[in-house]
């Protein structure tokens, strides 16, 4: 069986607003479950694809911040 997750992910969300977005990141957040990992990588994936240098920079020094932390 051909799984293109990715596509899978992103189909899943298609047409969704702002409030179901955020609620999705929430509930994949909050639930502290593995397998929501995969659909919060590709949601991040999509951020960064369409992100300008300036917001890809802010994100690197907010990962960069939280892994000195760890």
């Amino acid at each position: 069986m051909d799984l293109n997750l990715r596509k899978a992910i992103r189909n899943n969300i298609a047409g969704n607003n702002e409030k179901e977005l955020e609620a999705t990141i929430l509930d994949a957040i909050e639930s502290g479950e593995e397998k929501m990992l995969p659909g919060l990588g590709v949601l991040f994936e999509m951020i960064w694809e369409n992100a300008d240098e300036s917001d890809r920079e802010q994100m690197l020094n907010i990962l960069e911040e939280e892994a000195q932390k760890l």
